[in-house]
């Protein structure tokens, strides 16, 4: 299959061409809580968007075509060489495969493959009888879908080593705009692989359904894109966000917590997930449509971006330098969202006390993150300049370093501007450390400049309490794993089917005792496995991040686990730190946040990209 140009769009039919695109996201808090009501996230929108493009299979309808029963639509995919040829009913909107071009292994788009159907019957559900006979004319003469992702939401390590290239931005800015992906050979058994660059977990299937729906439903004429970079919440964008809530969910087969897409339309927000059952009303498609769109969706949804001077930084996390025993590339050994949501869940239910006590302190700490940015924007909003002065002061400087002076009571600790209390609780009591900002603090002069430290170390305590709790989660969480031999764990439980005896080696047996008995001559091991929320070469990581100049916090997103961590930066210093992470082999993207969502672009693709990844790499 040819390489995609933009000149290919450059027809007669090219005036009825939509181009939409839809952002990725970073999940900042609200890491498993935000999977149930009424707990809250705050999720980021980024710079790395997935882009659609509709317009007319052809030119004009054909003579017969008012007898047709059926149109034909053609999905394209560049960046995986995939072209698919579809018949869409015309009754009963659906849609079958008749055709697929693949260079290396066949595969179906289910997300495009839902959101098609989807949009058309919603335009079906909101038209009167004459819009409804124009629709049918419009989809005679067939869809034209062209998808492309940034290169941010795939790795293209492999590309750079092989090209002999530095692990670093700079690199993968030096990539064509929507490389494309390349894929490992044939197993011998014939079977198909995945793709050898994986994701980066920057929720390409929310972004790339999110765009597809917004591209067709604005080429149908349902929705009017075109204004909003003036109105972010209009009923148009609530339109797209319900259709493609409801087709995500049903291309992925559940119903997750929605964030994803709700970022994808709206951009950077707060974030408390629908009901479930809202989405599940979508089916029989032509049925309950309308009753879907009328239906009152009870997500919730505050305006959230990272306060002004700040960015957000991120990147993958490969094998790396043996000393810090950092593993994990996404897509080989990186780690599994559903898995480890379903260890939390089973904790939960054997747990249920001391999992609702975590659950409510990491909710007040993940709370406490928000209002202090939300301080933060609102002191630049008042005081400018005194907030700008000293985040460029800052920096400059090494964050404040916690160090622990001893363990009192609350009641005997004093906050002052000279000194920030941090509180890290544990199952026993709360221990309270100071944390002397004596580099930050010495920079303010003024009242307006003390707040705005204050307001920095609180949101530098706050992302430690979140670390801190999510480990302890992580810990708590734990499920039992078959060993294959002692030295695989250090921490060993044996069980003796024939004498029905546990033998424990540094853990209770009553945490397994319902566990199936798996005997190998009638004796089964047992290992203790630690669910890695934030792994210990993370943890390393993050601890030596959050030590950088200039750095304010550093996570791991979302649901955690081995594959990426973020930070956010202070200023221009945020080139330090992927430099810092280059000399580690660790490989930082090109990913900035974007607070807008969804928007219907009125140039070339391939241009904005360009620009885009230029303007990422700072330049000395």
């Amino acid at each position: 299959m040819a390489e995609f140009n933009i000149a290919n769009l450059k027809e007669a039919s090219l005036a009825m061409a939509v181009v939409a695109s839809a952002p990725g996201k970073v999940l900042m808090t609200g890491g498993y809580l935000i999977l149930e009501r009424p707990n809250a996230g705050v999720v980021l929108s980024t710079n790395a968007r997935f882009y659609a493009i509709v317009k007319p299979l052809y030119e004009e309808m054909k003579p017969d075509s008012w007898a047709w029963a059926w149109t034909d639509v053609r999905l394209t995919s560049p960046q995986l060489s995939r072209e698919s040829m579809y018949k869409l009913s015309l009754k009963n909107l659906m849609l079958q495969c008749v055709s697929s071009r693949q260079v290396l292994f066949e595969s179906r788009n289910p997300f495009v493959e839902q959101a098609v159907p989807y949009a058309i019957a919603a335009a079906h559900a909101l038209f009167d009888k004459d819009k409804k006979d124009a629709l049918h004319k419009l989809l005679l003469q067939g869809l034209d879908i062209t998808i492309l992702g940034c290169n941010d939401f795939y790795s293209y390590r492999n590309q750079i080593e092989a090209r002999g290239l530095p692990l670093t931005p700079e690199s993968l800015a030096a990539l064509p705009p929507f490389t494309s992906i390349t894929f490992n050979a044939e197993e011998e058994n014939g079977q198909n692989c995945k793709p050898e660059v994986a994701k980066t977990g920057l929720g390409s299937s929310a972004a790339m359904t999110t765009a597809v729906i917004a591209a067709l439903l604005h080429y149908l004429g349902v929705v009017d894109l075109s204004p909003l970079s003036k109105n972010e919440g209009s009923a148009d964008l609530d339109v797209v966000h319900i259709i493609a809530q409801t087709a995500h969910c049903i291309a992925q087969g559940k119903i997750g917590s929605g964030f994803d897409v709700s970022s994808a339309v709206y951009g950077s927000h707060r974030y408390v997930r629908f009901s479930p059952d809202d989405a599940l009303n979508g089916t029989p498609l032509q049925e309950v449509m309308a009753a879907i769109l009328k239906g009152k969706w009870d997500h919730e949804r505050t305006k959230f971006s990272l306060p002004p001077s700040m960015n957000l930084v991120s990147i993958l996390t490969y094998t790396i330098d043996v000393s810090l025993h950092l593993l994990g590339e996404p897509g080989t050994g990186g780690s599994s969202t559903p898995s480890m949501v379903g260890a939390v869940k089973r904790w939960q239910k054997s747990d249920p006390a001391k999992a609702q006590e975590t659950w409510r302190k990491l909710s007040e700490a993940n709370s406490k993150l928000e209002i202090q940015f939300n301080i933060l924007s609102k002191l630049a909003e008042e005081n400018w300049n005194a907030y700008k002065c000293v985040l460029d002061i800052c920096s400059k400087q090494r964050s404040p370093t916690a160090v622990i002076l001893q363990s009192c009571s609350r009641n005997s600790v004093k906050d002052s501007y000279t000194s920030f209390i941090l509180f890290v609780d544990n199952d026993v009591q709360a221990a309270n450390y100071f944390v002397y900002a004596v580099k930050w603090i010495e920079q303010s002069t003024e009242p307006s400049e003390e707040a705005v430290v204050k307001a920095l170390l609180g949101a530098r305590s706050a992302m430690v309490e979140i670390r801190n709790l999510m480990r302890q989660m992580g810990e708590a969480a734990g499920v039992p794993v078959v060993l294959t031999s002692y030295s695989d764990f250090t921490n060993v439980l044996c069980y003796n089917r024939t004498a029905n005896v546990f033998f424990s080696f540094g853990y209770s047996p009553e945490r397994y005792i319902d566990l199936p008995a798996m005997p190998c001559n009638g004796l089964t091991l047992y290992g203790f496995c630690k669910l890695n929320i934030e792994p210990e070469s993370q943890t390393r990581l993050l601890d030596a991040t959050m030590d950088m100049e200039g750095v304010l916090l550093a996570g791991v997103p979302g649901a955690g686990g081995f594959d990426a961590v973020f930070a956010v930066t202070l200023g221009d210093s945020g080139s330090n730190v992927t430099k810092a992470w280059s000399s580690l082999n660790v490989l930082a993207l090109l990913v900035r946040e974007d607070p807008h969502g969804v928007s219907l672009e009125t140039g070339d693709p391939i241009t904005k990209e360009i620009t885009a990844a230029v303007s990422a790499v700072h330049i000395e």
